[in-house]
């Protein structure tokens, strides 16, 4: 069996929707599983320049999977203990939600192993 690591990462700019509107975080940030593969989320780490709360959501098939809320001007690292599989032909993407008008960075790096 083949395992493959594989990162959704980077510094990214936001501007909240709102607390009831969550927003793809950037095109970069969506990930398709292959036909055939498994994939397991291992670990979110991430940072907020805002001085608001927000929330990245990861997102399978556009359906909240998981929430990682970021404090203002802080950081979060999150080990996935409990991993969930997705199987082949599953989209894995980052939103974000945050208050309307707020904005700021977030880093955001999500790991996850294919097999």
């Amino acid at each position: 069996m083949i395992i493959q690591n594989l990162f959704l990462q980077g510094i990214y700019h936001f501007e909240g929707a709102g607390l009831d509107k969550p927003v793809p975080l950037h095109a970069e940030l969506a990930h398709f599983v292959p036909d055939g593969v498994i994939n397991q989320t291992l670990y979110f780490r991430g940072g907020n320049s805002s001085s608001e709360l927000v929330t990245v959501m990861l997102m399978r098939d556009r359906i909240p999977m998981r929430y990682f809320p970021i404090g203002a001007k802080s950081d979060v690292h999150i080990p996935l203990r409990v991993v969930e599989d997705t199987d082949g032909g599953s989209v894995l993407e980052l939103f974000i939600v945050a208050p309307v008008g707020n904005r700021g960075y977030v880093v955001v790096d999500l790991g996850m192993v294919e097999h």
